[in-house]
């Protein structure tokens, strides 16, 4: 199988040395990337030969001139839509990274392609298909808990640093963190609702990752290291994290610049009426980390953690609480990245169907975007229908 790699970063690497374990005859045919010399780098440290692989600084010089089995697009998020289209444009399989789009104009126009294409699409939502949510999804297909009627759902995660001090800190490549965080979260929920979200009503804060140092500032140029605790230094001594006390190229975060919000909120109802409340908090650390769910129904309510690796099901008439131990620690992605790799060289290969389809990364983002406007503007907002949504 040949495939044709978009964007290949630490993101894609990891991706494709997942391919490899696998052991399906799968060869990387050809590379785009504006950065060839840091492609070939990151190979050679992977301990991946190029051989054989061809590589382009264009990826529509890539697609033209060379035979491709399938394709996987890992640009930078605010490239994902316009790199997609031009795959779906040629039936090509399609391993495609999130979110899917990052404003609504693009979002539309690849829903549109999405309508004229044969390509089968893999949407790297690996919490949709984590052991975790399976286990959440049989006790709820069984109808232990009776159906789901109510939601809370939350998203803390511990690392959230890197949301302000890298990349990620851009919000012209984001989209901001409901389209980079909770686009994730909102595939799931509507996966286990198992119905279209209808209506949204958001709201952000930022009032930790804020302040007046200039922007562009760095931790090795700043003169408040010792003190600031999201220094190097505290990393290392005072949350017992990284190897090494150095200064690096990290960015201020509390600069002018450092983007994004520190915490959000949503109310969402779904067509069905079920409603669900959501939260993404970005400034705790250690373990105060948590993400997951709880899901009501009258005969028992599912409560899950990906950071506890457990899913409890409480049973409402009768004394009984039972407990599923998940062990995923090992597990990229909570164990979603694996069984998403897999079932994109099945679908490549023409022997399953999707288990991630773009429609799902196109309710997801249709839904972020809702939730950024609302914050916006302080109200309720409809999410829109979408080409081939009736």
């Amino acid at each position: 199988m040949e495939i044709g790699i978009i964007g290949y970063g630490r993101r894609m690497s990891g991706l494709v040395e997942m391919l490899h374990t696998f052991d399906a005859g799968v060869h990387i045919a050809a590379i785009a990337d504006t950065d060839i010399e840091g492609v070939k780098r990151r190979l050679l440290k992977s301990g991946r030969e190029a051989a054989g692989c061809r590589f382009f600084s264009d990826a529509d010089e890539m697609l033209d001139s060379t035979e491709l089995d399938a394709v996987m697009v890992g640009t930078r998020c605010s490239r994902h839509a316009a790199m997609a289209m031009k795959v779906l444009a040629k039936n090509l399989p399609l391993y495609l990274e999130k979110p899917v789009a990052t404003n609504r104009e693009d979002l539309t126009v690849l829903a549109e392609a999405g309508c004229r294409t044969s390509s089968g699409v893999v949407v790297s939502f690996p919490l949709r298909v984590s052991p975790l949510v399976a286990a959440a999804k049989e006790v709820i297909d069984s109808g232990k808990i009776g159906t789901v009627e109510n939601v809370n759902a939350w998203c803390d995660p511990p690392y959230g640093a890197v949301y302000f001090r890298d990349w990620y800190r851009d919000e012209c490549e984001t989209g901001g963190l409901w389209l980079q965080k909770a686009t994730h979260d909102f595939d799931y929920l509507t996966f286990l609702v198992g119905s279209r979200p209808r209506e949204v009503a958001a709201m952000t804060s930022k009032r930790v990752f804020t302040g007046s140092r200039p922007a562009g500032k760095k931790c090795r140029d700043c003169d408040e290291w010792l003190a600031c605790l999201e220094s190097p230094l505290h990393i290392f001594l005072s949350r017992g994290e990284g190897k090494a006390v150095e200064l690096t190229e990290y960015s201020c975060m509390f600069a002018q610049d450092t983007g994004n919000e520190d915490a959000g909120q949503a109310l969402i109802e779904f067509q069905s009426g079920v409603q669900a409340s959501y939260s993404q908090n970005f400034m705790v650390r250690k373990a105060a980390g948590r993400r997951g769910a709880r899901l009501y129904g009258y005969r028992g309510t599912i409560e899950f953690d990906w950071y506890t690796d457990e899913l409890k099901v409480f049973m409402h008439h009768s004394p009984r609480v039972e407990t599923h131990k998940i062990d995923s620690s090992s597990l990229s992605h909570a164990g979603g990245d694996s069984v998403l790799i897999w079932n994109f060289l099945q679908v490549a290969a023409g022997r399953e169907k999707s288990l991630s389809p773009l429609r799902a990364g196109l309710t997801s983002v249709n839904l972020c975007l809702a939730a950024k406007e609302s914050s916006a503007r302080r109200t309720f907002i409809e999410v829109p229908l979408l080409p081939g949504e009736g």
